[in-house]
């Protein structure tokens, strides 16, 4: 298991954040899903099998911009 930090571009309102979160969801291998709003960050707990590029396109797919993934 490893908990990843995305920092997210693009979110103005909590529909946004839950939209991310649903999205990053259903990601093969993810198991837990928080995107704050306030501090523009998501934070997942996945499978070490999730590439950060998975991660990435959930978040393309809702419409807004991952600018960086991060081990925590």
């Amino acid at each position: 298991m490893k908990k990843v930090k995305i920092t997210i571009e693009g979110m103005h309102c909590a529909s946004c954040a839950n939209n991310i979160e649903r999205s990053l969801k259903k990601v093969s291998g993810v198991k837990g899903v928080t995107v704050s709003l306030l501090t523009r960050k998501g934070f997942v707990e996945c499978e070490d099998s999730v590439s950060d590029e998975e991660l990435k396109k959930a978040v393309a797919r809702t419409g807004y911009k991952a600018l960086a993934v991060e081990k925590e």
